[in-house]
């Protein structure tokens, strides 16, 4: 059975349809992509799955629980496309204030900040004020937050937007280890080498789904040599 299930979901934003009749699955333990232009509905649909937007038509279950849930936020990772920070707080008073929230004891948190912290590579800078973090520091903090009280799911709404390319390299290092502690995670992206590196993927354009499958079987039905060549031919672009 699927861990994450989209069934028939629609969404407009006034006389804007977003998100057209969506239907989508996606396996446990998978690193997820959902890719597509600025627009697309990416961010729209990775809302719903958190509860934080509700579809005007259509049901998403996740663990085979209906969104929206509290018993899905204790199993639910989100870091959105900005940094839900504190400025002026350091790194570790901004995670004890979340780990508080998810409601973790002292003696946990104080273990989970440090491995979280170490995960990302931040270790060295955890009581620094996050407001002397570089942009790419800050993205890992949010991640390092996303994970911090040890989530079935992770979903990631373009984590590495603004990131430089050695840093990405790491932070998709980093998911594939956490992908291995059997970690579900869903990206949203408009970078197609970030793309290639999902275990599936779905194209998303103009608020529908295009295609769904793997890189390599989405290059093979479309004689394609790159997944921008996929997505330009399903979306119509070329011939």
């Amino acid at each position: 059975m699927s861990f994450i299930n989209v069934k028939h979901v629609s969404h407009a934003f006034g006389k804007e349809k977003v998100l057209e009749d969506i239907n989508l699955t996606i396996e446990e333990g998978k690193i997820f992509g959902l890719l597509g232009p600025s627009g697309a509905g990416k961010t729209t649909l990775v809302n719903m799955m958190v509860g934080i937007l509700s579809p005007d038509q259509g049901e998403i279950t996740i663990d085979s629980t209906k969104v929206p849930s509290f018993d899905l936020m204790n199993i639910t990772g989100y870091m959105a496309q900005s940094d839900a920070l504190y400025q002026e707080l350091s790194a570790k008073e901004n995670l004890e204030f979340m780990g508080s929230i998810y409601g973790l004891k002292k003696s946990e948190l104080k273990e989970r900040i440090q491995h979280v912290m170490k995960t990302v590579n931040l270790l060295p800078h955890l009581d620094k004020p996050v407001e002397q973090y570089s942009g790419g520091m800050k993205r890992r903090l949010s991640l390092a937050a996303a994970l911090l009280h040890q989530p079935k799911l992770l979903i990631l709404d373009e984590p590495t937007v603004g990131i430089d390319p050695v840093l990405r390299k790491e932070i998709w290092e980093e998911f594939r280890e956490l992908q291995q502690q059997g970690i579900t995670i869903i990206v949203t992206t408009h970078v197609m080498d970030e793309a290639d590196k999902c275990d599936e993927l779905g194209l998303l354009r103009d608020g529908q789904l295009m295609a769904k499958g793997s890189p390599g079987e989405l290059k093979e039905q479309h004689h394609a040599s790159s997944i921008e060549e996929v997505f330009l031919t399903v979306g119509g672009v070329e011939s």
